[in-house]
């Protein structure tokens, strides 16, 4: 496949979900964006259009250790979940962003729901 066929395809299943999927300020929505190297998580208040909490794999918190990407992915939603409750959040709803939910994005929602965030 193509590869602006495939930006395409996902961009179009990203707005598929983004009609149903909403976040407020006592449930944010916490969207997931995956690169090539690294995976980026943010709690997002569409009601207010601002960002509640945020992570990513570029920080320094993150130790890139032996599990590789799929590890960083987990410990980038372990702090996006500690963060949030530092916040007062306590449940969200999961906008994968158009990507499978398998790999990557599952090991960050899995990092997220041990650090206390639910959805």
């Amino acid at each position: 496949m193509d590869a602006s066929k495939k930006r395409l395809a996902r961009q179009r299943r990203q707005q598929r979900i983004r009609k149903q999927v909403r976040g407020t300020a006592g449930k944010p929505r916490l969207s997931v964006y995956r690169s090539n190297t690294n995976i980026y998580a943010q709690l997002i208040d569409d009601v207010a259009g601002r960002t509640v909490a945020a992570a990513s794999s570029l920080e320094t918190d993150v130790a890139k250790g032996e599990d590789g990407k799929v590890g960083v992915a987990k410990q980038v939603g372990t702090l996006v979940g500690q963060r949030a409750k530092d916040a007062g959040i306590t449940t969200c709803v999961f906008d994968r962003g158009g990507n499978r939910y398998a790999g990557r994005v599952a090991a960050l929602a899995e990092g997220a729901r041990e650090a206390g965030l639910e959805f």
